[in-house]
């Protein structure tokens, strides 16, 4: 009866250590998604140089959002874009804006998604999935310009 005991004890003490890991490598793994996360915001930024450059970029802005996004654009306007909020989790939503700044102006492009977070910032039951579509999109944004507006 002792071995059975100490085997017992054994096999708790490992499935502790195990489950400690785990929950190190996925901290660690959100840790990387969310830096990740902010380095494709920071990226997702293009500035223009003159009004007619701008228009294109913006224009090509706007058709790239429709292209991404789960849900359809609510508004477009000359100094914002915004797709409808998603009804359901795990659905991304897209915004752009645009500032001037001289004859030209800066476009920067947003994404959240629905389910991401859970209270105080934790990681929502959507989380993979919205961190891939939103890495997909916001690292893709200036490359789509670029390829589609020669001179971004």
């Amino acid at each position: 009866m002792k071995k059975i005991h100490a085997f017992a004890l054994c096999a708790l003490v490992l499935a502790g250590c195990s489950s400690a890991e785990k929950e190190q490598r996925e901290a660690q793994a959100y840790a990387r998604n969310e830096s990740g996360l902010a380095t494709a915001q920071h990226n997702a930024t293009v500035t223009c140089g003159d009004q007619a450059q701008c228009d294109t970029a913006w224009s090509l802005t706007k058709r790239y959002i429709e292209q991404q996004s789960d849900t359809s654009v609510t508004r477009a306007d000359a100094v914002a874009i915004e797709t409808d909020v998603p009804s359901g989790s795990g659905k991304v939503a897209f915004s752009a804006t645009r500032i001037a700044n001289g004859t030209g102006a800066t476009l920067t492009l947003f994404a959240q998604c629905r389910g991401m977070y859970g209270p105080e910032n934790a990681k929502g039951s959507d989380y993979d999935d919205c961190v891939k579509k939103i890495l997909k999109t916001q690292n893709g944004y200036v490359t789509y310009l670029r390829t589609h507006a020669p001179g971004q």
